[in-house]
């Protein structure tokens, strides 16, 4: 009789531990070095960091942080409480829904990059790190042991693909950096949120008044940055300060609670939106805010064309400047050949049905085009508009537009007696022409949000969407193509032409050169189709922020000159790289462009 045996097959060799840091420090001591350096950080903003005011900001006081200080105080703040509620401290779970490992690297990251960035900033204007006063010293001291803490905490490590045995050197090169890449990722991924527990109506309202309130704040503290330093301090804060909250899950459950209510949310927001004047001491912001709310209308009536109908649509501005125009012409200005002075609601009307034809005659003859060659019709239409103004001045054409000069001296608008071009008091406060303008703009945009809403969860709306997924599969389905995509045209230029008829009133002139495709300073289509692939197509929100980041940021990143449209271009490419659906993302594309991302429940009528 003989016995088979069998060899017993070896373990499998022990592997590189699947939950490590990414530094080689216990993690129980890389969290206390976390904690205990994030509040560290927070005790240093109160030091001096340098001893002559020459400096932006004046970062020479003990005990006042200004300047730069202060947003390094509220990047060490955030992660102080995400450091204390990763120990289970009782009263900050609500904190990290999601967990507290992520949140803690992103906003230990983000206050070690500001106060480096300070440090350094400090040093190569004022000459050299002898400028430097003890405070300085330690914040850079205090954020370096928070990042390498940060940086020791544990997480799930991805398993590495098979290498090929006969790649070649740069194959596995690549294969190596993948690995690295995507184990980097995973040190800063986040796990699902819980799901938000039921609270009172009143307490979610409350949650609701509560974020809008910080967002009045930010974007309040953003506009009114005083020097180039402290607005770079505040891009960086603010961004990995969002990346830290939407780790930790509060994203996640604020927009649950306010997708429960609505209706109330966006009452609120433009609520909030109105108290900005009264924070402003003087019009010089109102300014900004106005032009923002205006490049955000017609970024919100080209997401009907291309975020809800697909329709790639690259000369859209000419329909803001076809309203501009129509409304400038008959609003008694001495440059217009017809010598009229229209009340407004009668130029507002002008300016949108003005819009609302030339959408229609443009989208009749090119909208049984598909894809790029609709988008290049599209562009040769705004390059048109634009020659067309400039070559009907009396000499190479028709006297209609006064040529490269435009329609001059547009008088302020008078509505009912309010005379908008003055300033008034209204409790106490005093209201400048730009925030007169700013108020009259942000009642045209909650027109055109209504419009949005309206439309997006009708029967146009759905078939838009079918449009734009798949349009040979919704004209199988008994959805006329054409005129569905012809009234999505024609909505979105008149909504275009409305902005245009306030813009006209807000910057006296009306010139071609204000709509061209591309340019440094927006409106312009390129800036417009940036604003909503940026903020997230098919959304309401996601246009009306991506319009305001583009407006805002270039307008304060002037000093870098002709380098301004190069880091412009590289923030978008790292953007579309990184988050493609956009900051405030479409349900629908979200899932398309994360395949492993959960499913809703439930989606919108849009997708949304």
């Amino acid at each position: 009789m003989t016995t088979q045996t069998t060899a017993a097959t070896p373990a499998a060799a022990p592997t590189e531990n699947a939950s490590t840091g990414l530094i080689g420090i216990p993690p129980h001591i890389g969290r206390a070095l976390a904690t205990g350096g994030s509040i560290l950080t927070v005790v240093s903003t109160f030091l001096a960091w340098t001893w002559t005011d020459e400096f932006p900001g004046d970062l020479t006081f003990y005990g006042y942080p200004g300047g730069l200080q202060v947003l390094v105080l509220v990047g060490g703040a955030l992660a102080a409480l995400f450091a204390l509620a990763s120990y289970g401290v009782k009263g900050l779970g609500w904190l990290t829904p999601a967990g507290a490992d992520a949140a803690l690297k992103y906003a230990v990251l983000g206050t070690f990059v500001t106060a480096w960035y300070t440090i350094l900033a400090i040093s190569f204007k004022l000459g050299g790190l002898v400028n430097l006063e003890p405070g300085g010293y330690v914040v850079a001291a205090a954020t370096l042991i928070a990042l390498l803490g940060a940086l020791a905490l544990p997480f799930e490590r991805p398993e590495p693909d098979p290498i090929d045995p006969d790649a070649t050197g740069w194959e596995l090169f690549r294969h190596q950096a993948g690995h690295r890449w995507a184990t980097t990722r995973a040190a800063f991924a986040s796990d699902s949120p819980r799901p938000v527990r039921a609270l009172p109506s009143y307490a979610e309202i409350l949650i609701i008044v509560a974020v809008l309130a910080l967002a009045l704040v930010v974007f309040t503290y953003g506009i009114g940055t005083e020097y180039d330093e402290l607005f770079i301090g505040f891009l960086i804060t603010a961004g990995f300060g969002f990346a830290a909250l939407n780790g930790a899950g509060l994203v996640a459950h604020a927009s649950q609670i306010t997708a429960r209510h609505t209706n109330i949310t966006v009452c609120g927001a433009f609520i909030a939106a109105a108290c900005f004047p009264f924070t402003q001491t003087d019009d010089q912001y109102a300014t900004l805010g106005v032009y923002i709310l205006i490049f955000a209308t017609v970024a919100l009536g080209l997401n009907i064309v291309v975020g809800l109908a697909g329709l790639l649509d690259l000369g859209y501005v000419a329909f803001l400047g076809v309203g501009a125009y129509a409304a400038a012409l008959v609003s008694g200005s001495p440059s217009s050949p017809f010598g009229v002075h229209f009340p407004f609601w009668a130029a507002v009307i002008v300016g949108a049905v003005a819009s609302l034809v030339f959408g229609v005659l443009i989208g009749a003859p090119t909208l049984r085009l598909r894809g790029d060659y609709l988008a290049i019709v599209t562009l040769g239409f705004g390059e048109i508009f634009r020659i067309a103004a400039n070559n009907t001045d009396g000499t190479s054409g028709p006297d209609l537009t006064n040529g490269s000069n435009g329609i001059a001296s547009i008088p302020d608008l008078n509505i009912l007696g309010f005379d908008l071009g003055v300033p008034h008091d209204i409790a106490g406060f005093t209201i400048g022409r730009f925030a007169n303008y700013f108020f009259l703009m942000l009642l045209i945009t909650a027109v055109v949000v209504l419009v949005f809403r309206r439309s997006g969860d009708s029967r146009i709306g759905r078939a838009w969407v079918a449009i734009r997924e798949d349009e040979t599969a919704a004209e199988a389905m008994g959805i006329h193509g054409f005129r569905v995509k012809l009234i999505a045209f024609a909505v979105g230029a008149t909504l275009a032409g409305l902005a245009g008829t306030v813009q006209a009133h807000v910057t006296y002139t009306v010139t071609p050169e204000q709509y061209l495709f591309a340019g440094t300073t927006p409106p312009n289509s390129a800036f417009l189709l940036a604003a909503v692939v940026l903020g997230g197509m098919g959304t309401i929100a996601g246009p009306l922020i991506g319009a305001a980041l583009l407006f805002l940021i270039p307008n304060k990143l002037q000093f870098l000159g002709d380098y301004q449209l190069l880091a412009f271009g590289l923030a978008l490419v790292l953007l579309m790289r990184f988050r493609p659906e956009g900051l405030i993302p479409n349900r629908r594309r979200q899932l398309e462009f994360h395949e492993e991302a959960e499913a809703p429940t439930v989606l919108s009528k849009t997708g949304a």
